[in-house]
């Protein structure tokens, strides 16, 4: 008995109507201990900010532990890319890389599903997101 074998057309045709973009999600630990983590944050906060100006970052962030108050570290990048070399090259151009401060790995994520929703406040010039 042969194992059903699942490909992307498979996926795209099955959500057809649906969102289907192709994004890249970089996950991110470090190397070993938090000191040259915290070393270079600030490079690695300044390099994701101008991602984000350049239209490169979807999302970032850290993952906290389990207990939700304390953090070993790890975190999450989500990239446009035109592919998955170019997501690993953008990846590998973060401070947090470069530095060799944390390790990373880089998988093909189709964002299909969700929302967000934003509320402007014209009168007091205030936003929320949800």
């Amino acid at each position: 008995m042969s194992e059903l074998k699942i490909t992307k057309a498979d996926i795209l045709e099955a959500t057809k109507g649906m969102l289907q973009k192709q994004l890249y999600v970089v996950s991110t630990r470090p190397s070993g201990r938090l000191e040259p983590v915290m070393a270079v944050l600030e490079e690695h906060l300044d390099f994701l900010v101008q991602l984000g100006k350049d239209g490169v970052l979807f999302g970032a962030g850290p993952h906290w532990a389990d207990d939700e108050h304390s953090w070993n570290g790890e975190g999450m990048v989500i990239l446009r890319a035109d592919n998955l070399a170019d997501a690993r090259q953008i990846a590998a151009q973060d401070p947090m890389h470069s530095s060799g401060a944390r390790t990373f790995t880089v998988r093909p994520w189709l964002l299909n599903e969700g929302g967000i929703g934003v509320r402007f406040d014209f009168s007091t010039g205030t936003y929320t997101v949800d």
